[in-house]
């Protein structure tokens, strides 16, 4: 990793995810089914991440029983890491401590960061030099190259719809409804 970040430190995730990205409109996002099915999570995995913290969803979050949780570009791009990430048999907790300090690096060029590891750890690598000192020294096993996998993102979000959200909750909306 590019340094260790004292805990408690802010960050900004609008640092973390804009250069490299497309434009998207933070107002509008994918239901969690579209969410997980672009990420190649299941449902139950995204629950719970979006349970315990790992990655909530920016555009709505849930809000009672029957309101729809709203995943921006972002998320999708997060969780699809984390998949891959899982997939390569790092534990749950040292990518929970790789997207925390993904985070608070607040990186401002996410699709040119290669994602390392040794099986154990997870480097943030930003440059070529980096990743080669990082292989060098033997500990980097394998690579994620991020901006792959946010092409992947962008290619398999097209066939699912936007929502803007309601500023009134779908609850509300139903509740509404019934009385009407």
């Amino acid at each position: 990793m590019t340094g260790d970040v004292a805990p408690g430190e802010p960050f900004s995730a609008e640092l973390l995810f804009t250069d490299g990205l497309p434009a998207m409109d933070d107002e509008v996002g994918y239901r969690g089914a579209a969410a997980a099915k672009a990420a190649g999570i299941t449902y139950r995995q995204l629950d719970y991440w979006a349970r315990t913290e790992l990655v909530e969803p920016t555009v709505r979050g849930a809000s009672g029983s029957g309101s729809q949780r709203l995943y921006g570009f972002r998320d999708i791009l997060v969780l699809k890491l984390v998949k891959r990430l899982l997939d390569t048999g790092i534990s749950l907790q040292q990518i929970r401590t790789a997207v925390d300090q993904l985070r608070a690096a607040g990186i401002r060029d996410l699709a040119g960061t290669t994602l390392m590891s040794d099986g154990a750890s997870v480097y943030l690598c930003t440059s070529n030099d980096e990743v080669i000192d990082l292989v060098s020294r033997g500990q980097g096993v394998f690579g994620i190259a991020v901006g792959k996998v946010l092409r992947e993102v962008e290619s398999e979000l097209l066939e699912f719809e936007v929502e803007k959200p309601d500023p009134m909750d779908e609850l509300s909306v139903r509740r509404a409804a019934r009385t009407a």
